[in-house]
């Protein structure tokens, strides 16, 4: 089954092999369930360098643009602005389109202002397509980790739900599904909204948590946040934005809005006595936002986090709908 490594066998096999970095004063913030980025202090002062990496490979157009803003967004969410990215770019064969990867890869730098500063790139035959991976890494001087939330806390989502996992059903699986032309090509232009960097910038100064929804959408990126930071979330789903495009596409493709790709939207926790500012930062910024739930304590019933979706408690790790699709395309 394609997708994330478990979180058992990333705590059993992963976290607890990580070199020096238990004994380093500098390292903040090292590999954790649910967190976004590491942080490292900075050599002088007071500022924190935060790094994260991200692969892409499964979008079939477009790839290193979306590994850009996959790979910067987690930076962001993490109270940081992306200043430095390195690269590195896996081809199936010299036919592989490499001109358009590197135009894609350096449009978008220039659009969050980061500098690209080393990478590699080679052909491996045993790939059937891209292989993208990008380090973004930037520097703050307030980290903000996933794993911030506090009981009373309110949930603040960004932009809406499923715009990755949108644009992808219009681009992958568009000319297999009965939707209307005119959905499917504004569908595709959600691509251009995947970057949460400007909505970091906004909530960075509110936020006691971030969070960057990517696989398993908006409900796996909820789940990371309560599992990092041990609590509930009570979310209304009635409460969570989905866009028309999205709830058309998703009905044709009998996937759900809320379990696929969800980059473009950003999670916070932010202090209720805050909230109301958050939202009125937002929207001066042009961006759209929404109040959708609260963070409350764990129960002893939830086995030391939980996410409580409408009627649904969750705890186990959310599979993206997507997968299934793609897995019997490949049948096909």
């Amino acid at each position: 089954m394609p997708g994330k490594v478990p979180p058992e066998e990333l705590l059993e096999h992963v976290f607890g092999r990580t070199g020096t970095a238990t004994d380093d004063p500098s390292v903040i913030q090292g590999p954790a369930d649910g967190e976004d980025a590491a942080a490292i202090a900075w050599p002088e002062g007071d500022r924190t360098l935060v790094v994260s990496s991200d692969p892409i490979s499964l979008a079939a157009s477009q790839v290193g643009r979306l590994g850009v803003h996959v790979a910067c967004n987690d930076v962001a969410v993490s109270g940081a602005d992306p200043r430095w990215l390195t690269t590195v770019i896996l081809l199936p064969d010299p036919e592989s389109p490499l001109e358009a990867i590197t135009e894609d890869i350096d449009a978008a730098a220039r659009e969050v202002g980061a500098s690209i500063v080393g990478g590699h790139s080679e052909y491996v035959d045993q790939l059937d397509r891209p292989l993208v991976s990008l380090t973004a890494m930037g520097a703050t001087d307030s980290f903000v980790p996933t794993g911030g939330a506090e009981p009373g806390d309110r949930v603040v989502l960004t932009k809406a739900a499923g715009i990755e996992g949108t644009a992808i059903l219009a681009a992958d699986f568009g000319d297999e599904l009965d939707v209307d032309p005119d959905v499917r090509e504004r569908a595709a232009d959600f691509l251009e909204e995947i970057s949460v960097v400007p909505d970091g910038r906004v909530l960075r100064k509110y936020a006691t948590a971030m969070h960057d929804p990517t696989e398993g959408g908006v409900a796996a990126g909820l789940l990371e946040l309560a599992r990092a930071a041990d609590v509930r979330l009570a979310v209304d789903r009635d409460a969570v934005p989905i866009r028309p495009e999205t709830e058309t596409l998703c009905g044709a493709a009998e996937v759900d809005p809320l379990r696929i790709f969800g980059s473009g939207a950003l999670l916070a926790t932010v202090p209720e006595d805050a909230v109301g500012d958050a939202l009125v930062d937002l929207e001066d910024a042009g961006l759209e936002a929404a109040e959708i739930g609260t963070v409350e304590e764990a129960t002893e019933s939830d086995d030391g986090f939980a996410l409580e979706l409408g009627s649904e408690t969750i705890t186990e790790p959310v599979q993206d709908d997507l997968y299934p699709l793609w897995e019997a395309a490949d049948e096909d």
